[in-house]
């Protein structure tokens, strides 16, 4: 059994001369809260489409739980929950009445499938209320029940947090958590509400005009933008010397030959440089270090289009 859920490789969909994802490399592990995040137009949408295969590709591989070929992620697309836009559930019907006929129309067996989605986002009380005088978090999340029926081993999920308010994006997000931990849910989210996501990814894609540009752990993204000081110097070994002996510094690394980071005695740089100076290391440049999710990704981005 593969611990993969899905790869692409070489995944690129053309529109005529325009280019909506470009030949992207994807994994997404098994258990993982996976972040796609980039801009509206990044070529999100796409990607999630080519997967489900609402979209054909124009070249390039996609494969579904270690699927050998298109003949075998037919078979795996059984286990995937898709949540692109709002489906166009009937206005007059009750979120239970929706369902249902979801429901009859997929052939999913059993009436028991609905009372446990609605259940599971929180809707199972709504009674008669129909579906017109919902909050659109009540809708979202109907959205959601629906991509859930079945219980599926993958879901996608295309900016499914856009247009709710502060506390339908905290109950959203619980229920995407609670999914994770008790049924092992993997899960892909796009979104461009990057605070949101640091909250829920253990690991994220950053995706920019179809380019995947990198994908990071989250752990290896907060190492990333942890705060330190960066000293460029002449001599890093040498600095790392003269930190370790009079500062008793011992969290630091030494990027290349010329700089090294520091991530203690952030309040004291002027303690620092003193010491490196006397120590007799040439410093050219102390400069403070950190960034949020949001900072981190735009500065991915302009890196990119400057190189």
């Amino acid at each position: 059994m593969t611990d993969r859920v899905l790869t692409t490789r070489g995944l690129t969909k053309r529109y005529n001369s325009a280019v909506a994802v470009d030949h992207m490399d994807l994994d997404i592990g098994l258990g993982e809260i996976y972040g796609l995040v980039g801009r509206n137009g990044a070529g999100k949408t796409t990607l999630i489409r080519m997967i489900t295969a609402q979209t054909v590709p124009t070249e390039g591989d996609i494969s579904l739980f270690g699927a050998k070929d298109e003949r075998e992620n037919r078979r795996m697309r059984a286990r995937l929950g898709t949540m692109v836009e709002t489906p166009g559930f009937y206005p007059y019907l009750t979120a239970r009445q929706n369902l249902e006929y979801y429901r009859l129309q997929r052939s999913i067996p059993g009436r028991r499938a609905v009372d446990e989605v609605l259940e599971a986002v929180g809707l199972d009380k709504t009674g008669t209320k129909r579906f017109k005088d919902f909050s659109l978090g009540m809708k979202q999340r109907l959205g959601l029940a629906l991509a859930l029926m079945g219980r599926p081993d993958l879901l996608l999920l295309d900016e499914p947090i856009n247009g709710l308010d502060p506390e339908g994006i905290v109950e959203f997000r619980d229920l995407l958590l609670r999914l994770n931990r008790e049924r092992q849910t993997t899960i892909l989210i796009s979104s461009h509400i990057l605070p949101e996501l640091a909250n829920l990814a253990t690991c994220y894609g950053f995706l920019d005009h179809g380019v995947l540009l990198e994908q990071i752990s989250a752990a290896g993204l907060e190492e990333k933008c942890r705060a330190c000081l960066e000293l460029h110097v002449d001599d890093a070994a040498k600095a790392a010397q003269v930190l370790e002996l009079e500062l008793g510094a011992r969290d630091y690394e030494v990027l290349t030959p010329r700089v090294i980071r520091l991530y203690s005695h952030l309040e004291e740089p002027e303690r620092v440089t003193k010491a490196l100076v006397l120590g007799g290391v040439s410093l050219s440049a102390a400069e403070s270090r950190g960034a949020d999710l949001e900072t981190y990704f735009l500065r991915l981005i302009g890196g990119v289009r400057h190189a």
